[in-house]
């Protein structure tokens, strides 16, 4: 599996658990209901989830995350 589906497929895993927490939150919390309880949590989720991304360096593709609750950006492994 190459570095760029493996990114892919961490900032997916990375927004789901975020996506539906807030999607439980948002519906039993606020007045919301309907298109708005996922457009929310989405927006929201994109704020707090981490990010991953597969970049070229010196001829290695590695995956790169950063994260709004660590400094700076970080090597995954």
């Amino acid at each position: 599996m190459s570095k760029k589906v493996k990114a892919l497929l961490y900032n997916f895993l990375g927004f789901l658990p975020f996506f539906l927490l807030l999607s439980y939150l948002i519906q039993e919390f606020t007045g919301l209901s309907g298109f708005w309880v996922p457009f929310t949590a989405a927006v929201a989720t994109t704020i707090l989830a981490p990010k991953f991304q597969a970049i070229k360096v010196q001829g290695q593709d590695k995956i790169f995350m950063k994260w709004l609750f660590i400094k700076g950006i970080k090597e995954v492994k």
